[in-house]
């Protein structure tokens, strides 16, 4: 078993949301009249990177709700719509909350959705948690396999096209069409450029497909209820592509737990090219992000970014049986 590498700051304490009381007071009487009884508490999430409200909300009628808002004209309002119109489609075989209401009103969209009363999974990662996650998602996966007219209805882009115009870094630097991001000076990544590009460039064929994927299926979007059984949260960014590309970026928090994630790959069947070439390509993406300066989202999310993302290029590194000696600092940094 490899060492267990845990990032800075806990998945469950990302999150910098407004409270309660911080939200406009029309807007919480619009969300009070919508529930039909006054709100008696008011639990923030404290996982995610987004600055929106967030919050479970008890009534005095003992109802408990989990409410997302964000103002319009806020790019965050229109994930939570396109969230809402995804988890209302999903089939019943995809254990996630369903949304109850939504609402326009004070300036402000509101997402209603059924409260899940669980947590985010601890790491490092117990067996148990991660075996959970892996039978829901594997489970939604199937159910997914051929989506329904009413969730292709929402508009869906597909992975390759993510792939090429999000998640082609290595590429761009190899280039030298931009810099070596200050976060992969320390690591492998300079002196491995070339193979990175290689392994990036050719994913976007490996990644086709026709299912539906969550599109960011990672440890803070898994929430364990009581009974061990796991929810997948926050559908605000699917695709269309090969499932088993969701499953390496759950399973990037389980290599730094130091679990056996290739072996749980090889029984969903994922090609080792493309394995690799998703590692790469998240590598990039995430390092890239975490040298972006200060983010206007969680003040967290540039440690969330370069902890994935050394921990992808490790991974990617132990695979392909890379010398993992350190760059020498400032190697294309212009």
């Amino acid at each position: 078993m490899r060492p267990i590498t845990l990032p800075e700051i806990p998945y469950d304490a990302t999150a910098v949301r407004p409270d309660w009381p911080d939200l406009p007071e029309p807007v919480r009487r619009a969300i009070t009249a919508r529930l039909g009884s006054p709100v008696s508490a008011a639990r923030s999430a404290g996982g995610g990177f987004t600055r929106a409200f967030a919050a479970v909300l008890d009534t005095e009628a003992g109802a408990g709700v989990f409410v997302k808002a964000a103002p319009l004209g806020d790019p965050t309002a229109e994930w939570y719509a396109r969230e809402a119109a995804i988890t209302a489609a999903l089939p019943p075989e995809v254990t996630a909350a369903r949304p109850l209401w939504t609402m326009t009103d004070a300036g402000w969209y509101v997402l209603c959705l059924e409260a899940i009363d669980g947590r985010i999974p601890p790491l490092p990662w117990s067996r148990d948690d991660l075996q959970s996650a892996l039978r829901t998602w594997s489970a939604a996966a199937t159910a997914l396999a051929h989506p329904s007219p009413a969730l292709l209805a929402v508009g869906l882009p597909g992975l390759p096209e993510i792939v090429r115009g999000e998640m082609s870094w290595w590429s761009l630097i190899a280039k030298r069409r931009e810099p070596m991001p200050e976060p992969a000076t320390t690591t492998i990544a300079p002196q491995r450029l070339a193979e990175l590009a290689t392994l990036e460039r050719a994913l976007p064929d490996l990644v086709a497909g026709d299912a539906l994927m969550h599109g960011d299926l990672r440890l803070d979007n898994v929430m364990i209820d009581a009974g061990g059984r796991a929810w997948l949260c926050d559908w605000t960014w699917p695709c269309l592509g090969a499932p088993w590309f969701d499953t390496v970026t759950l399973l990037v928090s389980a290599y730094a737990s130091g679990l056996d994630t290739d072996a749980v790959l090889r029984a969903w069947g994922a090609p080792d090219e493309g394995v690799d070439g998703a590692l790469a390509a998240l590598s990039g993406y995430w390092l890239v992000r975490a040298g972006g300066g200060p983010s206007s989202a969680s003040p967290h999310s540039r440690q969330h970014q370069r902890f994935s993302g050394e921990q992808a290029l490790a991974w990617l590194a132990e695979r392909r049986g890379w010398d993992t000696a350190p760059a020498r600092r400032g190697w294309l940094r212009r």
